[in-house]
């Protein structure tokens, strides 16, 4: 059974070393080694994290082992744009710990808390090349549900679809 919890400013590194160890084996055949360099230092630099807790906007969720150690996060937004929908903006598992839940209880407290907040859909982004992803998130619910391209710098695309899945 995975324990989660919310995340706090101390367990930036830890959000830092699953990121980093399961970057490379994510995207190694998506993206260059470069764009991934790049993407992992402009969203997971510790400023950046930083500043996405302390805002508590972001919300950081650690999926834990039985040994209470940090396999894999996931972050999220309630009421995304004003709207009655929270935004999984990140989700990622270590791979040794994929396939024994932790993604799962991690979709599954988001999907409670975005109740909670009265919102009604979960809606997210993958990057339309990533099949395990894409197969992951439509076995939990989710849909295409439209395209996004969007540039990120150093003339570096993130090419997504993005996921819905109604909650009531």
């Amino acid at each position: 059974m995975q324990r989660i919890r919310t995340a706090t400013l101390a367990d930036i590194p830890s959000i830092q070393s699953i990121a980093h160890r399961t970057w490379p084996v994510t995207f190694d055949k998506i993206l260059s080694p470069d764009q991934i360099t790049y993407m992992l230092e402009m969203m997971y630099g510790r400023e950046t994290l930083a500043e996405l807790i302390k805002a508590k906007q972001t919300i950081f969720l650690l999926g834990l082992d039985e040994t209470q150690t940090p396999v894999g996060f996931a972050a999220y937004e309630c009421r995304c744009k004003g709207k009655k929908n929270t935004k999984i903006n990140k989700l990622y598992v270590l791979p040794s710990a994929q396939g024994l839940g932790v993604g799962r209880a991690l979709c599954s407290e988001i999907s409670l808390r975005a109740l909670v907040a009265g919102d009604e859909s979960l809606t997210l982004n993958v990057n339309k090349f990533n099949q395990p992803a894409m197969a992951f998130y439509q076995k939990a619910g989710f849909q295409v549900v439209a395209e996004e391209t969007i540039p990120i710098g150093k003339g570096y695309l993130m090419e997504d679809f993005v996921m819905e899945k109604p909650l009531i």
